[in-house]
């Protein structure tokens, strides 16, 4: 008999809030529990949305599947006044002998909110369209993919659904991409799309599997989510590898930071839910859509339930030795896929209205009894200053911080650079902040 365990875990914190923060709580209250379940259900109707399963029925396969998805945003497109371009972005693979048996054009569906003061800087929640079953090459039998990943992809549309609502001075897009299971085709595609349009791509939300809490582990958890990030960019160059050895820096990469800004506002907005940061591109040895971005060199992490259930993925639904195996909706919490979107939905709102990162930080203070931070100074009339950020080498979390205005330079006296980690962030007049930047220079 499976031993389950219920882990409530609660946060009591003394957290001033401002006006500022009413929007938050606003969003927080939006989201829809019953729009996801709906969602979830429809996504289910299709049958199968395996990459290479029908693409002409109205009612079954991913054609349909993009097709309603697509058709999801433009409605809610039209009740925003058209604030969503919406479209698909597709790319041509050839077959090859593992995963792709024939040729196939894999569309990914993309929603786009374009900011108001910066249009070419991207923040980005992403959701799969695809599904499978226990052969990634059978695209003729039934296949939900309730949890893996109508759960990802309708939380995708739930979050477009409550931020249309808002305006944002950094752009927002809502993705459906296709192909992941089949070897992160669509992700890759998309990635380079970004690169090729020469977007600033702020960070990746990806969501794949938000909406399962009974795990193979025998413990049931709908508050806990776990939150991967690798430790360096994909595209790192041997020089920056090296310079780690000697300055540090081995768990501080972009997507590093855009976890614990994840983490940060989930517990200061949401403090009920117990966000887990894993130090870990993805599950051990697995990979998700966010990897394409990080490739590139992109910010990006997987958001996903603490505790997954092997019998609910990539099965076919059948009955054996007592076992139910299968990815059904009945596997699905609608409730804590809300949650897991609202964690979404807030961070995509952070992001959005944050100021630009600060630029070229360097380090100094080697041999020195006080460390100095440099960047450069923004001529952006919305900033209001810089925030220097220092914690312990062995910590997780950047807990100790200064607002120091806006200069290009603050020392920390009688702090000493061997024993600490050093960022910077930049704050808003609208005291929106943005994601911590490490110091990439040295200065004598």
């Amino acid at each position: 008999m499976k031993y389950l365990k219920f882990i409530p875990i609660f946060f009591i914190t003394t957290i001033c809030f401002s006006q500022n923060d009413k929007d938050f709580f606003d969003i927080i209250e939006k989201v829809s529990e019953d729009r996801i379940e709906n969602s979830i259900t429809k996504l289910v109707s299709f049958g199968t949305r395996h990459t290479l399963s029908d693409t002409i029925s109205n009612d079954t396969g991913i054609g349909a599947a993009r097709r309603w998805i697509k058709k999801s945003f433009e409605e809610i497109s039209n009740n925003c006044n058209n604030c969503l371009e919406v479209f698909y972005q597709k790319n041509f693979f050839k077959k090859n002998k593992r995963r792709l048996v024939k040729d196939v054009w894999i569309n990914n569906v993309i929603a786009i909110q374009r900011g108001k003061k910066y249009p070419n800087r991207f923040v980005i929640m992403s959701g799969d369209i695809d599904s499978r079953v226990s052969d990634p090459n059978d695209f003729t039998s039934l296949s939900p993919g309730a949890n893996d990943n109508a759960s990802g992809m309708a939380g995708v549309i739930e979050a477009a659904k409550v931020l249309s609502n808002y305006k944002f001075d950094n752009s927002i897009i809502y993705a459906g991409l296709s192909g992941e299971e089949q070897g992160l085709y669509g992700g890759a595609g998309f990635a380079n799309y970004a690169k090729k349009n020469n977007w600033e791509i702020i960070g990746v939300l990806n969501n794949d599997m938000i909406g399962n809490i009974e795990g193979i582990d025998g413990i049931i958890d709908n508050i806990s989510f776990r939150i991967f990030s690798e430790a360096s960019p994909g595209n790192e160059t041997e020089i920056s590898a090296k310079r780690r050895r000697f300055y540090g820096g081995e768990i501080d990469g972009n997507s590093r930071q855009l976890a614990r800004y994840i983490h940060k506002n989930t517990l200061k907005y949401m403090p009920i839910m117990n966000p887990m940061l894993i130090y870990r591109l993805d599950r051990f040895g697995r990979g998700g859509h966010h990897k394409p971005f990080n490739d590139l060199g992109y910010a990006g992490v997987r958001i996903m339930e603490a505790h997954e259930n092997y019998n609910r993925q990539h099965q076919d639904i059948r009955f054996e030795n007592n076992i139910h195996y299968g990815d059904i909706i009945s596997g699905v919490d609608f409730n804590y896929v809300k949650k897991l979107t609202t964690v979404n939905a807030i961070n995509l709102a952070s992001l959005g209205w944050s100021p630009p990162e600060p630029k070229n930080v360097k380090i100094g203070g080697a041999v020195k009894s006080s460390t100095t931070l440099k960047w450069d100074i923004s001529n952006d009339s919305d900033i209001k200053g810089y925030k220097v950020y220092w914690r312990d080498t062995t910590s997780p979390y950047w807990d100790k911080s200064k607002f120091v205005g806006k200069v290009n330079s603050h020392t920390l006296g009688g702090i000493v650079i061997d024993n600490y980690l050093f960022g910077v962030s930049s704050v808003g007049k609208n005291n929106h902040e943005s994601i911590v930047v490490f110091p990439s220079q040295v200065f004598n």
